[in-house]
């Protein structure tokens, strides 16, 4: 089988992984959680997850029913690691909702004209009307980390970034939207373990860009950026909420849990709509670079 970009991200295990990573990705069982300071041994059973998940879903339906009803206005941001499981999340996040009402937001690289638009722009045009849930796969953070790390912006787009940044949350938030800050962190031997099982899957290998693998070797500069970004756009308006999500199991259901605990909706069940489990999240404190 025809590997994507040559089978880089085995080349990449095999010479370039440090030797803890190498390691942790060889001894460690499938079902086993490769970091040392993740809270718990192995993922959660499939039993207890698909328990928990089955009544979020229908307290999710519940919300849409009620941000309806009421005109809400809703945004979800999905930032995170790469093959932290974003994509998985927001799946299991809208899976049961109507489209017309839960919408996913993903774009691409800027066109020509948005590049010479304020920067910001082109995420207002997305933002929610009453009565809509809007949840992005990647958001304006992506000055923040990506475009740091490789190049995309300079110094003084970014410095301008974060200038302008804690101002236009506070407007969101002034405005009436409900607004969370989601970032999925995932430890570094899991993340290339997730790679390597993306490159063998055929149904999974359009996941993978050149980004993701030029960025396996940039674990660092995307540290710095990620610590820089917490320190600049956590906020008492709009703080950052991270889940570990070594375990994607346990990391859907906090996600979730992070969203539906922070909002009131018509036939809540706090029971399950409760705080998410603060072992695997919680706020920019529990992060690890």
């Amino acid at each position: 089988m025809t590997l994507p970009f040559d089978g880089a991200i085995s080349a990449f295990f095999a010479d370039g992984a440090p030797k803890g990573v190498q390691g942790a990705i060889r001894d460690g069982s499938k079902k086993g959680i490769l970091s040392n300071t993740y809270p718990y041994p192995k993922v959660m059973a499939a039993r207890v997850y698909k328990s928990e998940m089955s009544a979020l879903q229908q307290e999710l339906v519940k919300l849409q029913a009620d941000v309806k009803a009421t005109g809400k206005r809703v945004v979800v941001i999905f930032e995170g690691r790469d093959a932290a499981g974003k994509g998985g999340t927001i799946k299991r996040f809208r899976e049961n909702l109507n489209p017309r009402v839960a919408r996913v937001v993903a774009l691409s690289k800027p066109t020509e004209r948005e590049q010479g638009e304020w920067y910001f722009q082109r995420y207002v045009n997305h933002l929610p009307s009453a009565g809509e849930i809007v949840l992005f796969d990647r958001s304006w953070y992506n000055r923040g980390v990506v475009e740091e790390v490789f190049g995309f912006c300079d110094d003084k787009q970014r410095a301008a970034f974060f200038r302008q940044l804690p101002e236009f949350e506070d407007m969101l938030v002034d405005e009436g939207i409900y607004l969370v800050k989601l970032w999925l962190n995932v430890g570094r031997a899991e993340q290339l373990r997730r790679f390597m099982a993306r490159e063998k899957d055929r149904l999974k290998q359009w996941k993978l860009s050149w980004i993701d693998v030029e960025g396996l070797k940039k674990w660092d500069e995307y540290s710095q950026a990620i610590g820089e970004t917490f320190n600049k756009s956590h906020t008492k308006v709009a703080p950052w909420t991270i889940v570990r999500s070594d375990d994607k199991r346990r990391a859907r259901l906090a996600a979730i849990r992070a969203v539906l605990s922070g909002i009131d909706y018509q036939g809540k069940n706090p029971n399950v709509a409760c705080p998410p489990d603060a072992k695997i999240c919680a706020g920019p404190e529990i992060w690890h670079g």
